[in-house]
């Protein structure tokens, strides 16, 4: 009975050695894969389980249930994050636990430029290959009204940025986003504000900030443009600038603007109805709000394109004629 005894704790410390270097075998051992580069996609909400079977349907060799029984073994099981994933070269089964707990995703990115409208915007979403089309067909009073937004038009409402984000996100998603940052960066300036800028809100400062992204050619003049345009806008004067016209004409607008669109009235018309116009006209940049905020002191009223990006600044009608004359109507530079 004794050597019966012995020959059966033999038999088991054997088969321990074995499952354990087994074990150590799988876990350091490359999993095979079909074709690279791999990608696959982990759902929300997806159990380890089925994040297992889904490599095996990817053609990661994982072996689902000892991948699973690894996970569970080391108390990951429930770890894993959602998102597309990208194998570039075969990991071993550790490797592949860990990136899937880090939620190490492949990221596209997607550019918001500054002065796009938000037309622009919602076409580069709409356009772009990773992201999800949740909101192709949706109005826009229905978008607005799901990103909390107060304003019953959208044009400003988005930050311009670089947004990084997983394959198959949303578009509604990035659109909150970008607006929660054009919020966050608006309150911030709004507050900072210098005193005596002629905004009553926040808003009308970003209704000005999207005229001054527009009309700036040289970023360094960002701010003597708001400053002239703060000037005209206390006096009472007539803004006068063509990119507000241009964004009343819409889609009619064929690159060159007439004097009979700069004689017809309308609420974007800047020659013609003293004030801001009634909503932004393209997604302004920081750098477009803080000359809006914190313009230059300047005693300019007028500014005339030089033509190679430049302006050229006048305090009077008579300097500005000059200007006109000498930059424009003779086309000198």
């Amino acid at each position: 009975m004794l050597r019966s005894l012995k020959i059966l704790l033999a038999a088991t410390l054997l088969a321990a050695l074995a499952g354990a270097g087994y074990a150590a075998w799988y876990v350091s051992t490359p999993v095979a894969i079909g074709t690279l580069a791999v990608e696959f996609e982990i759902p929300q909400g997806m159990p380890f389980r089925g994040a297992a079977q889904r490599l095996e349907e990817a053609g990661v060799a994982v072996g689902a249930w000892r991948f699973e029984l690894l996970a569970r073994a080391l108390g990951r099981a429930n770890d894993i994050k959602a998102g597309s994933y990208e194998l570039g070269a075969p990991p071993t089964p550790l490797e592949l636990l860990d990136k899937l707990t880090r939620g190490d995703v492949t990221q596209a990115e997607v550019k918001v430029i500054e002065g796009w409208t938000f037309r622009q915007m919602r076409a580069a979403l709409d356009a772009h290959p990773a992201v999800r089309h949740d909101t192709a067909d949706l109005p826009v009073a229905e978008l607005l009204r799901r990103l909390g937004a107060q304003e019953d038009h959208p044009e400003g409402l988005f930050y311009p940025d670089t947004y990084l984000f997983s394959k198959g996100t949303s578009d509604l998603r990035i659109l909150r986003r970008a607006h929660a940052a054009l919020r966050r960066h608006l309150e911030q300036e709004w507050r900072a504000r210098d005193p005596g800028v002629p905004y009553r809100s926040a808003y009308e400062a970003l209704i000005m900030a999207s005229i001054v992204e527009k009309e700036t050619g040289r970023a360094s003049e960002r701010d003597r443009i708001g400053g002239v345009l703060a000037n005209r806008l206390r006096l009472g004067m007539l803004l006068q600038v063509d990119p507000a016209v241009i964004y009343g004409l819409g889609e009619s607008f064929d690159g060159n603007l007439k004097k009979i669109h700069l004689l017809a009235d309308g609420p974007y018309n800047s020659y013609t109805r003293a004030g801001l116009p009634p909503t932004p006209i393209a997604l302004p940049g920081l750098a477009a709000l803080r000359a809006a905020l914190h313009p230059a002191k300047t005693g300019a009223l007028y500014y005339v394109a030089r033509g190679d990006g430049s302006s050229e600044f006048s305090r009077t009608l008579e300097e500005h004629n000059r200007a006109v004359r000498k930059y424009q109507l003779n086309g000198a530079r």
